[in-house]
């Protein structure tokens, strides 16, 4: 590993150790929730960074139906796993807070379904790209994703267009937050962020390493022992 890539892995660690402290430590009590609202800084920016791992799937995606870039396919991959990760963060840690708050686990309204059909729609395509072994599977990925995408902008205003328990943006959607906790926020959003790529850039050179050894074995398994072609 280069000592650059190390220094990024170490400036993470630390960042996550952090942000953690300023989450549980720092940050003031929430005066009604109370510290149940801690869970805010873990669920916010876990949404924040799915969705930005969803819009790298959706780029990559098209790159990868316009030149059909191996490359691309593989940051696709990648971002795809990473984003349904810190989703699945966000559809459990959602209930957890709410159901303190709410006073019910689970409720059907807009935000929460949608982010429940965006979950499913990247879990079925990690589905397809792992069970399906027929040569057209990056490109109905490709396309599932570029579908997948739409789903991402309607999560986020659908709390602007319907009425929903979920509670309004706390940047740019008319909701307020104190200072304090915003700053906390951020800094666990950069966590996140930081933490999202190491983890994506990783999974991505893995993907393009099993590809070279996939092709090395399929190269080889043309061959017979003497080195000719059978």
């Amino acid at each position: 590993m280069k000592p650059l890539s190390i220094a990024f892995v170490v400036f993470t660690l630390a960042l996550l150790g952090f942000s953690t402290y300023q989450a549980l430590v720092v940050a003031p009590t929430e005066q009604t929730m109370g510290e149940v609202q801690r869970i805010f800084y873990y669920h916010v920016p876990s949404a924040w960074v799915a969705g930005l791992c969803f819009a790298v799937n959706f780029l990559a995606s098209v790159v990868y139906l316009w030149k059909r870039s191996l490359d691309a396919d593989a940051l696709a991959a990648a971002s795809a796993e990473v984003g349904v990760v810190f989703c699945t963060i966000v559809l459990i840690t959602g209930p957890i807070w709410a159901r303190p708050v709410w006073g019910i686990w689970w409720t059907w309204d807009m935000r929460l379904t949608s982010t429940l059909v965006l979950w499913l729609i990247y879990v079925s395509y990690l589905f397809l790209r792992r069970f399906s072994s027929g040569g057209q599977t990056p490109l109905l990925a490709a396309a599932l994703a570029v579908l997948g995408a739409l789903c991402v902008p309607f999560v986020y205003f659908s709390i602007w267009f319907f009425r929903t328990q979920h509670p309004q943006p706390v940047m740019g959607g008319g909701g307020s937050i104190d200072p304090r906790m915003l700053h906390v926020l951020l800094i666990n959003w950069l966590a996140f962020s930081c933490f999202a790529y190491l983890v994506c850039w990783s999974r991505y050179r893995l993907e393009k390493l099993q590809r070279d050894v996939d092709e090395a074995h399929a190269l080889e398994s043309l061959l017979d022992p003497r080195g000719d072609v059978r």
